[in-house]
C-alpha cells in the first residue's frame, strides 16, 4: 500500500463526519472498552475532526483514520481520539499522517504549544514523531502520557479554518 493512497483532511461532509464517529466507536468503545456505549463528551462540540481517507475502499468505508483537535485556551491546542482502522494499522503511515495534519493544521491556525494525552503503549511512536512525554498519567484507569508536539517539526500550512467547528453530538 503506497503512502500517497491516502489523503488527510478536516472532516465535514457528513458521509466523513458519518465515518469518523462509526471508528471511534469502534476503536475506542467495541474493541479498547474505554467507554461504555458512546465515547462522545463535551470536547466533541468545539473539536475539529480529521480523518484519513482510503479511496480505494467502498464509499461507506473510506475513513481509516480518525483525530480531533481543539483549542482549550488561546494558542494552546490538543489532539485527541486518534485511531487507526484495525485493517490498517499494518500500513504504518496513518497514524503519521493524522497527527501531522492534526498538528500542522493546528500550527496554522496559531498553535504555540499542542499536547496529547497518549496510551503508554504508543509512546514510542509518538517519539518517533518529535514529541516528548512531560509527564505519565492515569486516564481510564490506564496508563497514559500528557505530550508535546516539537512544532518546529509541524510547519503552519494554509489550511483555512472553518467559522465553527462540525458539532458532533448533532452528527450521528
Amino acid at each position: 500500500m503506497a503512502s500517497s493512497r491516502y489523503s488527510f483532511k478536516l472532516a465535514q461532509s457528513p458521509q466523513d463526519l458519518r465515518g469518523y464517529c462509526e471508528l471511534r466507536q469502534a476503536i475506542f468503545c467495541q474493541e479498547q472498552g474505554l467507554f461504555e456505549g458512546k465515547d462522545k463528551d463535551d470536547i466533541d462540540t468545539t473539536a475539529y475532526p480529521i480523518v484519513a481517507i482510503d479511496p480505494e475502499a467502498p464509499p461507506d468505508q473510506q475513513v481509516v483514520g480518525v483525530v480531533r483537535i481543539y483549542e482549550t485556551q488561546d494558542r494552546l491546542w490538543y489532539g485527541g481520539r486518534l485511531g487507526v482502522h484495525a485493517d490498517y494499522r499494518r500500513v504504518g503511515r496513518i497514524g503519521k499522517g493524522l497527527i501531522y495534519k492534526a498538528v500542522t493544521t493546528a500550527n496554522t491556525w496559531g498553535c504555540d504549544r499542542f499536547l496529547a494525552t497518549v496510551q503508554l503503549q504508543n509512546v514510542r511512536f509518538f517519539q518517533r514523531q518529535h514529541w516528548d512525554s512531560l509527564e505519565e498519567i492515569q486516564i481510564c484507569d490506564r496508563p497514559h502520557h500528557l505530550m508535546e508536539a516539537d512544532l518546529a517539526f509541524y510547519p503552519p500550512g494554509n489550511e483555512p479554518r472553518p467559522q465553527t467547528s462540525q458539532p458532533l453530538l448533532q452528527a450521528s
